[in-house]
């Protein structure tokens, strides 16, 4: 069975999704949120380089149309590998 694929917001690599950060703006509440919920999608390489360009470039607020709290910033720079 393939693996379903989706792209970075910042370097818009393409691979399988359990490689990224999914952030999620949830349908009913419209809140941002991390890894759960139904709603609009967008996806993040999980490395410093491509959170720094999604956060100077307000990638991930365009892509979800919505903005993105600095908590969600501040969860995902905890989340780096080596932290």
């Amino acid at each position: 069975m393939q693996p379903n694929y989706r792209r970075c917001v910042a370097c818009r690599q393409a691979a399988p999704k359990e490689t990224f950060w999914r952030v999620v703006r949830d349908y009913s509440s419209h809140q941002v949120q991390l890894d759960r919920g139904m709603g609009r999608s967008a996806y993040l390489c999980r490395n410093a380089e491509c959170l720094k360009a999604a956060q100077k470039k307000n990638r991930l607020g365009r892509s979800l149309k919505a903005a993105v709290p600095e908590e969600i910033y501040q969860l995902l720079q905890q989340r780096l590998p080596g932290k």
